[in-house]
């Protein structure tokens, strides 16, 4: 009877599966037929039956054709007997009291000096088990860098006998240590909205030793050599952030930001990058389309050899003003545009540094004490129109000031300042094209001041500081005592130094040039170059000062390389190796002389980071 049922039972099946697959069915009403055959052929063992999944609480599903694959072994890692969360009379899961140390409990544990898995110490999980973090990070920041920059003769003499000219030795080395160490404590769950509250700290130590071949060059008092050296503390943040609101479940939000901090006006630091004590307040809108900010900052003196803020010292009486407003995806998808108000106002009085040389007002013209205001108007833009990247810069100064560099009348300040990077990916390589525009003093004895010269610079364009020309100061020699251009600045600005010195809008302005590349060789290695043609704008300042006629405009070709490793494919240890040379134009020769063909600096620098 068995037998019997069993072989009805085949046939059933059998006709089943031969009615799905030849009848004229619909292919909905075939695969339904077929799949009930295949039922009834597992159901009585012609058909190996289907392994049951506990994960999923499901049968898998099976090839057409092929059997039933069995699911892998699964073993439940659970050493130390962990029972899971308990279910209360409600039948809920009662909370975990530390979500946060769910792994240690299972016996992941992670030591405090490990900094790439998770730590208490940078703000992975929380101090209190609750929604309290602090972060810490240190930096040491070393560089060694060897160059050759037009130089003085000292008044006093050369320690050279023989020697009695305008421009001496032109070899300068020197060797810089930064230690930086940073905390910050906040309060609130940061992984989908701000933090509640915050504060922050940063100090940074400074030790620096230069050697330059020519005596006060350095230091007011030739008896001090040709060397120096120097250390300084500075406090770079100090500031407490407040969460005034969030206005919607996509936490767009208001804060208020009050001490010292670092702000930048634009995406690469051309008119005001720096880190100063003032009020900001700031957040977004629109599921963070739109971002703005609010500031005023009163500018602190800096130490001039290590660039520090000097918190030891009055603040200057230089006063930002500022609003700013981001929209994303605009006018394009995957761009951002910014529109910017900078308002400046400096009534600075007479300052001596701490080497002993005059910093306001600039030994140059008149040499009386200035102030001025002046409003920039700005556009700026980063992102991306389909392949091709790009940054720009647009800004309209508008103002006026006490009196000019050369007249005692107050004039107008009306001056421009353009700069454009566009770039493109090739696989593992990236082509860079740029340029900028600085309008430069038409006239240095008339009633408007058209050179443009920003607040404090610090241009990460056209190959940066491994450039020669925006890495290095050079002092305009025969001229006053103040500098063509500034360490890490890009503008001819003849300031004293962006540091301490005071805005000149009587300068001869700047035309860039350059055309960039970056290798990425491996994950851990690039190398990236840079080559720049410079001219100035127009030389009527330079003329003026150097009592000197038909000043050529180019300054010349900067060519630079630098070789950037990265050993664990992170940003914690950063090596980089930089040479940059200036070839001379008629401009640069006619200030600094035909002696020398070629200009140098080469750079080691070593970042540690945890």
């Amino acid at each position: 009877m068995r037998s019997s049922t069993r072989q009805q039972r085949i046939h059933h099946a059998a006709l089943l599966a031969g009615i799905a697959t030849f009848s004229t069915m619909g292919n909905i009403q075939a695969q339904q037929s077929a799949q009930l055959a295949t039922d009834w052929l597992e159901l009585i063992g012609v058909l190996p039956a289907p392994t049951y999944d506990p994960y999923t609480s499901q049968i898998p599903r099976r090839r057409p054709g092929h059997p039933y694959e069995p699911l892998p072994e699964f073993t439940i890692q659970n050493p130390d007997g962990v029972a899971p969360a308990p279910v209360d009379q409600a039948g809920a899961f009662l909370p975990v009291p530390d979500r946060w140390r769910i792994m240690e409990t299972l016996g992941f544990k992670f030591p405090l000096s490990d900094p790439y898995n998770q730590n208490v110490l940078k703000g992975d999980k929380p101090i209190d088990g609750k929604d309290h973090f602090l972060a810490l990070s240190f930096i040491s920041d070393s560089f060694l860098k060897a160059q050759s920059v037009p130089t003085p003769v000292g008044p006093q003499g050369t320690g050279r006998a023989g020697e009695l000219d305008v421009l001496g030795h032109i070899g300068q080395s020197a060797f810089v240590q930064n230690f930086i160490a940073s905390a910050d404590y906040y309060k609130g769950d940061t992984t989908f909205k701000p933090p509640e509250i915050e504060y922050k700290a940063t100090l940074a130590f400074n030790y620096n030793r230069v050697n330059t071949d020519e005596a006060r060059a350095l230091q007011i008092d030739p008896r001090l050599g040709t060397d120096r050296d120097d250390g300084f503390i500075g406090v770079q943040e100090l500031w407490v952030d407040k969460h005034l609101r969030d206005l919607d479940s996509r936490y767009d939000f208001d804060s208020l930001r009050v001490g010292i901090q670092p702000f930048s006006t634009d995406f690469r630091g051309f008119l005001f990058q720096d880190s100063e004590p003032g009020i900001r307040l700031f957040g977004d809108r629109d599921n963070n389309r739109w971002q703005y900010n609010f500031a005023y900052f009163r500018r602190l003196e800096k130490d001039l050899n290590s660039g520090l803020n000097d918190i030891t010292r009055s603040p200057r009486h230089d006063d930002i003003l500022l609003g700013n407003v981001y929209r994303q995806d605009f006018p394009w998808t995957g761009f951002t545009s910014q529109a910017t108000v900078v308002f400046n106002h400096n009534s600075d009085g007479r300052f001596y540094d701490s080497n002993g040389f005059i910093e306001r007002p600039a030994a140059i013209g008149l040499q009386l004490p200035r102030s001025y205001d002046v409003t920039y108007l700005g556009y700026n833009g980063d992102g991306h129109i389909g392949r091709v990247n790009l940054t720009a810069s647009a800004y309209y100064a508008i103002g006026h000031q006490s009196h000019g560099i050369f007249v005692e009348e107050s004039t107008s300040i009306r001056a421009g300042f353009l700069a454009a990077e566009a770039s493109m990916d090739f696989d593992w390589i990236r082509v860079r094209l740029s340029g900028a525009y600085a309008s430069g003093d038409k006239n240095a004895y008339d009633n408007r001041s058209t050179g443009f010269d920003a607040i404090f610079e610090n241009p990460i364009f056209a190959g940066a500081d491994t450039s020669y020309w925006i890495s290095q100061g050079i002092p305009l020699i025969g001229g006053g005592g103040v500098a063509l251009v500034q360490p890490n600045g890009m503008l001819p600005d003849l300031r004293t130094s962006k540091e301490q010195g005071q805005s000149n809008f009587d300068n001869p302005g700047l035309r860039l040039i350059g055309l960039g590349a970056d290798f990425d060789l491996t994950p851990t290695s690039r190398v990236s170059g840079n080559l720049n043609e410079l001219w100035f704008d127009n030389t009527a300042t330079l003329e003026a000062l150097r009592q000197q006629a038909n000043i050529g405009r180019n300054i010349g070709t900067d060519a630079s390389v630098a070789w950037i490793y990265r050993p664990f494919f992170t940003q914690n240890i950063v090596v980089r190796l930089s040479g940059a040379a200036l070839l001379p134009g008629s401009g640069f020769k006619s200030l600094y002389g035909t002696d020398h063909s070629v200009y140098y600096s080469v750079l080691a620098n070593v970042i540690v980071t945890y």
